[in-house]
């Protein structure tokens, strides 16, 4: 399935004074990694966030967020933010920085 290529240019402007960021086709859409480590990405027209896990309960009760499952199961710490909970260029911020804060501290997955 495709994945909405407005959305990951408008990630792409929202990480472009980074380093360390490399695009990765993953999950039937497209993943941004940061400093090795899965941060955002696009999933259909949504966008993903991996966040800290203890923030997710809170996070998902803001418009617009649910939670990523994979395979039918719920993945704490990663979730989906639909158009209306990113209508606004403050609100699209609030993730992406939600998802860099994380970034910091999260573990970078094994390479195999």
């Amino acid at each position: 399935m495709a994945y909405d290529e407005g959305l990951a240019e408008r990630i792409r402007t929202g990480l472009r004074n980074l380093k360390n960021v490399e695009e990765k086709k993953m999950m039937g859409g497209l993943v941004f990694m940061y400093n090795g480590k899965m941060c955002l990405g696009v999933v259909k027209n949504d966008l993903m966030c991996r966040i800290d896990p203890d923030l997710h309960g809170q996070s998902i009760t803001r418009k617009g967020c649910r939670t990523m499952e994979m395979a039918g199961r719920p993945m704490k710490g990663y979730v989906l933010i639909d158009d209306n909970g990113m209508a606004t260029q403050k609100d699209f911020e609030y993730w992406l920085g939600l998802a860099l804060d994380f970034n910091a501290r999260a573990k970078a997955s094994r390479k195999t």
